[in-house]
């Protein structure tokens, strides 16, 4: 019998342009990270519990390494698309470009974007060329540290031993599915936008922990959490290139039997011109159960395909 996605049931009411509430998305420092880290885990914590949604500062990624995954992703974006089709996603394996076609169940129309996917194990004839894979290979593996160090504060929390979430991510594995995606949300054009046509849908990420890079004047993410879903207040996160904004997924909040949220968001055509962001999804292997009291058991692979399934028209 398929599994009832519940997820997918709260996303297809969120289509409406609902109302904006200005208020603070937490900032977690994560400098001195192994000394601080019980102050960090209470902050990461209460703000997963709040919002759903934080910034994370002092996280060690290197800005020359984030500018320079950046540089890459303007560059392949620039190409012809018939030149970007020669990587073409690869149906069920998340890697690979593709444009205009994730369809969120909010909304029934395409996001305005295109995007690349990298997940290592598919990525055999995708790559443009050396540096490009070099780049982004290496700016992968650097999202993925920060990320496990992240998630080990919430296995604590949740009574899971520190390396729980980090032997569920495994680079080494065949069956690792964690992605880097870069995204180029096209220019909208002169005059007003129609309300029921937005650069992403409203939805909730599929992912245990979602990293998302910003470039500042580039605005538009607004987030709604999950208690305020019916009355759909929505608020803007502004871009910055010191802090990281990170949300709770999918995944981790079926891990953690909902005591972690993963909430809502949305791209909004408020920035008209080009925008460009890079995102990096902390999936669990393929392989992994994924299984708390209050579900069924699941495992990632069958739970990723049903989701993307969902939002692909």
């Amino acid at each position: 019998m398929p599994y009832e996605l519940t997820e997918l049931h709260r996303e297809s009411r969120m289509g409406g342009r609902g109302t904006e509430t200005d208020r603070p998305v937490p900032r977690v420092d994560l400098t001195d990270f192994a000394a601080c880290r019980a102050e960090i885990t209470d902050e990461l914590w209460a703000a997963a519990t709040g919002i759903g949604f934080f910034q994370v500062t002092g996280h060690g990624i290197d800005p020359a390494a984030v500018r320079a995954a950046f540089a890459e992703a303007e560059r392949f974006f620039a190409l012809p698309d018939e030149t970007k089709a020669r990587h073409a996603l690869k149906k069920g394996a998340n890697a690979g470009w593709e444009s205009l076609t994730q369809v969120r169940p909010s909304v029934g129309t395409p996001d305005r974007k295109e995007s690349y996917q990298v997940t290592r194990p598919h990525m055999a004839g995708l790559w443009p060329d050396e540096e490009f894979r070099a780049t982004l290979l290496d700016f992968e593996a650097r999202c993925r540290d920060l990320a496990m160090r992240l998630l080990s504060c919430f296995a604590t929390r949740l009574g899971f031993d520190d390396d729980f979430f980090a032997r569920a991510h495994d680079p080494s594995s065949p069956r690792y599915r964690s992605t880097l995606r870069l995204l180029h949300y096209y220019a909208l054009p002169p005059g007003d936008l129609a309300p029921d046509v937005w650069r992403a849908g409203a939805h909730t990420d599929f992912d245990c922990l979602t990293l998302l890079f910003q470039r500042a004047g580039q605005g538009g993410l607004q987030v709604c959490p999950g208690a305020e879903m019916d009355e759909q207040e929505w608020t803007s996160v502004e871009p910055s290139e010191e802090a990281i904004t990170c949300n709770i997924g999918d995944m981790l909040m079926r891990w953690s039997g909902d005591r972690l949220r993963s909430n809502f968001h949305r791209v909004t055509g408020d920035h008209r011109g080009d925008r460009y962001s890079i995102a990096f999804f902390a999936q669990a292997d393929g392989d992994v159960v994924i299984e708390s009291p209050a579900y069924p058991p699941i495992t990632a692979d069958e739970y990723l395909r049903q989701r993307i399934e969902a939002n692909y028209g």
